[in-house]
């Protein structure tokens, strides 16, 4: 049994440390492996639509559209279809924490970047369901502000900012985009 809890807590320990998205354990031994092409081990797992405006709304959050729509398939529409629960848990937690009351403008829709944008992976992007953009207002700056870590501009000069966690929030001309790991 004790040697059982000690591979556990080696492995716990070592995905936490490391953010690693793959791990395996036999019997005798434990390995980790990261793989830097596909998800990490924060994002969780996909979900609908429908489960995550559910659960923005138990949190206060509002979300809108310039379509009025939530087709993913529409690039004016704010769609959370095949999102990961990591982003919507990071969205929320943001909200908890800062107190600020917070607006979705994007989530899995078509129309955004098709890479991710340094320092964040390439994989990580809207439609993959590692990203989310918030309006901007002053009460998300200052918390972002007093609270994460001002990192290099993107290449764009558009400023990043990151937090304990590895979550990058860049301050684009008119929305806040954030990358949830």
């Amino acid at each position: 049994m004790q040697i059982f809890q000690y591979r556990r807590m080696f492995t716990l320990l070592a995905l936490l440390i490391v953010g690693l998205s793959t791990f395996t354990v036999s019997s005798t031994h434990a390995s980790v492996s990261h793989d830097e092409s596909g998800p990490g081990i924060m994002s969780g797992t996909r979900i609908s639509h429908s489960t995550a405006t559910s659960r923005l709304s138990a949190a206060g959050i509002t979300w809108s559209s310039s379509g009025n729509c939530s087709n993913r398939n529409i690039s004016t529409c704010t769609s959370f279809e095949q999102i990961y629960s990591g982003t919507i848990d990071g969205i929320i937690t943001l909200r908890n924490a800062s107190g600020c009351a917070i607006n979705v403008t994007g989530g899995t829709e078509t129309g955004h970047a098709t890479t991710g944008t340094a320092p964040a992976p390439s994989y990580a992007t809207h439609w993959n369901g590692y990203k989310i953009d918030i309006g901007l207002t002053t009460c998300i700056q200052n918390y972002v502000n007093a609270n994460f870590t001002r990192i290099a501009n993107r290449s764009n000069g558009d400023p990043q900012w990151q937090s304990a966690a590895g979550n990058i929030y860049a301050r684009e001309s008119n929305h806040w985009d954030i990358y949830y790991r």
